[in-house]
């Protein structure tokens, strides 16, 4: 046996070799029949290096924990407690360190997770693999897999790199990790010429991570680890860089605004306080800090971080499991949506829709692997057993037929299927007529098999019935009916005339058209010679497929699940593009687009992947302007589509389940993997998994994040409201140049902050999604979250009115101890502990009226209802149970600068409550008013206001 020198493969070898002879395979891949010897595997072993999923790694885990400590917002707070230290506030300091430790905590805990991806598409190849090394059968690690290694595989199998087949029998391959189709593939040893194919449905090459579903096959190996189409679907996934999300630039953003504000504010009154108002500098930098920490949100960041674990949880309700929380909010911001076709759109189940035999269209109903339907002819039911034409056809095809129905068990609690989904449409189709299957195989039992080939088109069964020996054949229509001579019409077998090939080539076309799967059914009885052989190896494969009776054409479709055209709808209205990736023919995919309502215009632009490998980024960006369909496309496709999106501006919700979508769905703003079909390098790739593969659940959670924001929103309003209450105490303690003693302390600021605003603006978080909020288009990405309209409604509404309440309560008091005929109390005394205490506790009061006023934006609380939002209500009653606290626990007094209070001046309090409530219904019910104005002109002037 020659020894091959030293020799670097063809680098186009890769490209060409599935159009490359047979014989010609192990010449130009350097090896022999075989198989390679031990020194020369071992040689391109240290070549090659060895064939195994090479992992990048990524930031350590101890940087990815201080990331949460070191962010703007958290500099600000450390640098903030530092300072109250500085200033002996220590209480103060170790407050705000807290908030940090705490937030910075609850994020990485929430946000934590390893990163799987790659440790998934591991597991998806197989350890061992057989190979023939010097003449010999070896089962060896697939590590140690080589260019040039013949391998042999059979039913059950992980291909274990990519190869080259030179043999095989009635092979099939599961390549939905590649594809994304679950339909095992036909596969042939032949060389493959055409250029219209993607790599993935190249017959004759079998690739790593794929599952052998049935036959067996030889091939050679040309690529191993990182050169497989599995190892660039790797470093794809890895290649592509973890990105902000929307909120959490927006947060970035917000910090940054929230900084500058506060700090600004700080130094430029710290300097007043010197220069005008004459307090000294221990003064001015208590009050300039009072003021940092009024202006600084410091119940933010966690308030966030807990509403948006609140929509997970709502989410995970609604069948969709978030990752990582920022994905919340990145949901509501989708713009375009792209989604695979299998399993998602459509149930997965493919099924028997229509029937043409003896020039008549019968309808079958019924969906799924569920044998339960009736057959219709217009509207008249049929009884299959009195009708032989009908019968006949549907024994064949249950015959020539390698599937099997499983009825619902303990672990899958509906009917299922073994095989391909094709067949097992038929199978079911038969099961609904009535007919025993098992009975058939065993009154027929099969003698031989000619297996489908792309080639051929078809597949035949030979059966014995008796003393007679009969032939099914089912495939492609053109192929099987140039193979037909008769016809069975009425019962009898008659001439194939060309008035019936016409009316069989109009249904088929009319059946491919409305985008059916259409498989033409055939028999023949083999002539009376021929049964008498003993052997049915006898007949030849001309002998067999020659002279049938065409029988019928069978119509399926994988029909779309009943609930997603109306979750289409509401993208629609919501303003959100939904765009189909499939690996499926465009046809199909357009007449599923069709019949769910993402295709509207008659004409959408259907792009396959050879015709996209042709487009430049301009053509491709043209092309994602209108309606348009991917089709037959790989992951590079795929990838290349949602960048190019991203490149545009869009907001990306990509879905998928196979490996072959692992790379899109980490480059898309949200990924969304399957959790019942989707394979775990999709799910780990992805943000959030659906538990039920239904696209509508999508729909779900695009409607929970969209409320998700509307809260963030709520909830900054609500925060915000409190700021300028917690300021103007310490302004009008600057500008009275210290007569009025500092109204309210910078412990109670920050008791409002981190305590009595915490839980009501948690409950905001909790408020359902409003009516209408997915008839408004997606929102901008360049509307900040704190736009001019929110700091107004917060600082200049609520605010004003808030620190008119608590300013008034504080002279209150005073007003009851004496003043003006006294001097407002001093800095110490027990009235004026009970003044600050009327400040603060005036603060929550109208908190409390606020947190009501911001649950809607538009709607009157009492359409809505007070008690619809319990969380809101717990908030309540927290707040006022730690108000109360602070007030009535004497060691707390000191620490809180607080005093116990009357009746009266409770009362005093909380007539400001329905106050600030009644002064918002009033301005919303304004705002309804001219919204509905504005409406009317419009429709009265045709759309122009």
């Amino acid at each position: 046996m020659p020894e091959f020198a030293r020799m670097d493969l063809d680098p186009n070898i890769r490209d060409s070799i599935h159009t490359i002879q047979t014989d010609q395979v192990y010449q130009r891949l350097e090896t022999r029949p075989a198989g390679l010897t031990a020194a020369e595997a071992q040689e391109r072993l240290g070549r090659f290096g060895p064939n195994i999923i090479q992992e990048v790694k990524g930031k350590p885990l101890w940087i990815r924990f201080l990331v949460n400590f070191t962010h703007l917002m958290a500099i600000l707070l450390w640098v903030g407690g530092v300072v109250a230290f500085i200033g002996q506030l220590p209480q103060i300091g170790i407050a705000i360190w807290m908030v940090n430790l705490i937030n910075g905590g609850f994020s990485f805990w929430q946000e934590f997770k390893a990163e799987k991806a790659t440790e998934a598409l591991k597991r998806l190849l197989p350890t061992t693999v057989r190979v023939l090394r010097g003449g010999e059968e070896q089962r060896i690690l697939a590590e140690e897999l080589v260019p040039g290694d013949v391998v042999l595989i059979s039913e059950g199998d992980r291909v274990s790199a990519d190869a080259r087949l030179v043999q095989e029998a009635e092979l099939r391959v599961d390549q939905s990790t590649l594809s994304g189709e679950s339909h095992p593939v036909h596969k042939t040893g032949e060389a493959v010429f055409s250029k219209d194919l993607s790599r993935a449905e190249i017959p004759n090459l079998v690739f790593a991570g794929t599952t052998v579903a049935a036959g067996t096959g030889k091939a050679v190996v040309f690529a191993t680890g990182m050169d497989t189409e599995f190892g660039k679907i790797a470093h794809l996934t890895q290649s592509v860089a973890e990105e902000l999300s929307p909120l959490q630039k927006e947060m970035g953003r917000v910090t940054k605004i929230v900084t500058v504000l506060a700090v600004g504010i700080g130094l430029f009154f710290f300097i007043v306080a010197i220069l005008v108002a004459g307090v000294t500098l221990t003064e001015s930098f208590i009050f300039s800090l009072g003021i940092i920490v009024a202006f600084v949100p410091e119940g933010m960041l966690p308030t966030v971080t807990l509403s948006l674990a609140m929509g997970v949880q709502r989410m995970a309700k609604r069948h969709a499991l978030i990752k990582r929380l920022s994905a919340v909010e990145t949901l509501g911001s989708t713009t375009v949506i792209c989604t695979d076709k299998t399993g998602t759109l459509t149930q997965n189940e493919m099924t028997v829709r229509e029937i043409w035999v003896s020039g008549r269209s019968i309808t079958v109903s019924g969906v799924g692997y569920d044998p339960q339907g009736s057959f219709l002819e217009g509207r008249d039911p049929i009884q299959v057993s009195q009708d032989a034409e009908l019968h006949d056809l549907l024994v064949a095809a249950a015959l020539a037929n390698n599937a099997h129905l499983l009825p619902p068990n303990q672990d899958t609690p509906h009917w299922s299927i073994l095989g391909d989904p094709t067949e097992a449409a038929l199978r079911v189709a038969a099961a609904k007529a009535g007919i025993d299957l098992e009975a058939e195989n065993s009154a027929q039992p099969r003698l031989r098999e000619l297996p489908f080939e792309s080639r051929r088109k078809r597949m035949s069964t030979v059966h014995q019935l008796g003393d007679a020996r009969t032939v099914y054949c089912k495939g492609a229509p053109k192929e099987v009916l140039a193979l037909c001579s008769r016809i069975l019409i009425d019962g009898k077998e008659v001439p194939l005339q060309e008035a019936h090939r016409a009316h069989i080539t109009v249904a088929m076309d009319q059946y491919a058209r409305d985008g059916l799967r259409v498989l033409a059914i055939s028999r023949r009885r083999l002539p009376a010679v021929e049964r008498r052989r003993t052997s049915s190896a006898q007949y030849s494969q001309e002998e067999i497929e020659r002279d049938l009776t065409f029988l019928g054409l069978t119509a399926m479709m994988d029909p779309p699940r009943p609930e997603v055209a109306e979750a289409v709808q509401k993208c629609h209205s919501a303003g959100i593009r939904i765009i189909m990736i499939t690996g499926d023919y465009g046809l199909t995919a357009e007449t599923i687009a069709y019949r769910i309502g993402i295709i509207r215009s008659s004409n959408p632009h259907i792009v396959t992947g050879v015709e996209l490998d042709s487009m430049d980024e301009g053509a491709l960006r043209d092309a994602l302007q209108g309606e348009v369909i991917f089709a037959r496309v790989s992951p590079e496709h795929k990838l290349r589509v949602v960048s190019a999106l991203k490149a545009m501006g869009e907001i990306v919700a990509v879905t998928g389940d196979g490996v072959n979508d692992a790379p899109a769905l980490k480059k898309a703003d949200i990924g969304v993997a399957m959790g019942l079909a989707g394979t775990d390098v999709a799910k780990e790739a992805a943000d959030m998994i659906l538990t039920d593969d239904n696209f509508a659940s999508i729909v779900h959670a695009v409607e929970e994040g969209r409320a998700v924001y509307t809260n963030i929103r709520k909830f900054a309003v609500y925060v915000f409201n409190s700021n300028m209450a917690e300021a103007v105490p310490f302004i009008v303690f600057l500008f009275s140049r210290g007569l009025i003693p500092l109204p309210m302390t910078v412990m109670q600021v920050l008791t409002i902050d981190l305590g009595t605003d915490m839980v009501p603006a948690i409950g905001l978080g909790a408020e359902p999604p409003e009516a209408g909020i997915m008839q408004l288009p997606p929102r901008s990405q360049k509307e900040p979250l704190l736009n001019a309209r929110l700091l107004a409604k917060a600082l200049l509404w609520y605010g004003m009115i808030e620190s008119i309440a608590s300013m008034s309560a504080y002279f209150f008091l005073n007003l009851l101890n004496g003043w003006p005929k006294v001097p407002l109390a001093p800095d110490g005394s027990l009235v004026y502990r009970m003044a600050t205490t009327m400040t603060f506790a005036g603060v929550v009061a109208t908190q409390v009226g606020a947190v009501m006023g911001c649950r809607t934006d538009r709607a009157s609380i009492f359409r809505i209802g007070f008690f619809t939002n319990r969380l809101v209500l717990v908030g309540i009653a927290v707040e006022l149970t730690l108000l109360c606290t602070l007030i009535y626990v004497p060691f707390l007094h000191g620490v809180f600068n607080t005093a116990p209070m009357g009746l009266r001046e409770w009362a005093y309090l909380f007539a400001w409550t329905p106050v600030i409530f009644l002064l918002d219904e009033l301005r919303k019910a304004i705002l309804r008013w001219r919204e509905r104005r504005v409406s009317l002109n419009t429709k009265a002037t045709g759309g122009e206001v």
